[in-house]
């Protein structure tokens, strides 16, 4: 399919996805064309796609370390994470959200390039980890993702852990990272109607919480593991980890890392919408 731009090649964004992506990546300044945006962002999409480094990027998207750059500034400032947020608000808005949410975590194994995260003196950020996420298992050094997900699979809400951190911990916070915008004066939605998870959250405490926020929830007890419709959420993981940058962690700092994670989501619901 060719336009008056672009070729557009696999593992890049089509014309509708781009026309959907467009007006929710900040602009450019200094007068730079919205061509050289596609292009950067496609570089990026490539990047977690594959999983190639970033020196290994195809000369087709300009300078590799402009591309990393511009990723790396747009993950400390929470674009891919906005930008999200705006394309749930839009399928919410049209009533496109099942809110049956499903919780679930994956471990991913971290490459040795992922594991010198550099802590020199005086670089570390006071907003990243200590541990940058990365822990030890039986399988190496690992990353867990925790995540919930509608009832369509498509991501709502994503956090990173160490890998042999267990999946409790994350039960409170998960669900309070969901948060879809709502036009006009309302506030977005942060409840679910319903909250599907195995038995790693169950849990008396967790159980309480969620009574106390009015959200029903289907948990198996611990010696009950019949669970209905937890494909859903699995289904979801398969997809994020047909980006190969997602289902081996190549990024060494936890921002980046959730922030390729947030990025495969935001096209998950773009190729959903």
């Amino acid at each position: 399919m060719v336009d008056h731009v672009f070729v557009i090649r696999r593992h890049e964004l089509t014309d509708v996805e781009w026309e959907l992506l467009a007006p929710l990546i900040p602009s450019a300044g200094r007068g730079r064309p919205r061509a050289e945006d596609r292009r950067v962002i496609n570089g990026m999409v490539y990047k977690i796609r594959t999983g190639v480094s970033w020196r290994d990027l195809p000369e087709r998207y300009g300078p590799w370390k402009s591309v990393y750059t511009r990723f790396r500034r747009y993950a400390i400032d929470g674009v891919f994470t906005r930008a999200l947020q705006q394309i749930q608000a839009q399928a919410d808005a049209a009533g496109d959200i099942d809110w049956l949410v499903q919780i679930d975590s994956t471990i991913v194994r971290a490459h040795q390039h992922a594991a010198a995260t550099g802590r020199k003196r005086g670089k570390h950020r006071t907003d990243e980890p200590d541990d940058h996420a990365l822990g030890r298992s039986r399988g190496g050094l690992t990353t867990e993702i925790p995540l919930a997900c509608d009832g369509r699979g498509r991501p709502l809400a994503v956090l990173l852990t160490p890998g042999q951190r267990h999946d409790g911990v994350c039960a409170r916070p998960l669900p309070e990272r969901i948060r879809v915008p709502r036009t006009g004066p309302r506030r977005p939605r942060c409840r679910p109607d319903h909250v599907i998870a195995d038995k790693a959250y169950s849990s008396r405490g967790f159980r309480a919480y969620l009574r106390r926020r009015g959200i029903g929830h289907t948990i198996p007890e611990k010696n009950d593991q019949k669970m209905h419709r937890r494909n859903t959420v699995e289904r979801c993981f398969n997809q994020l980890k047909g980006f190969r940058g997602i289902a081996t962690r190549y990024e060494k700092t936890a921002t980046s890392y959730e922030a390729a994670v947030t990025l495969a989501s935001l096209l998950l619901w773009a190729r959903s919408i």
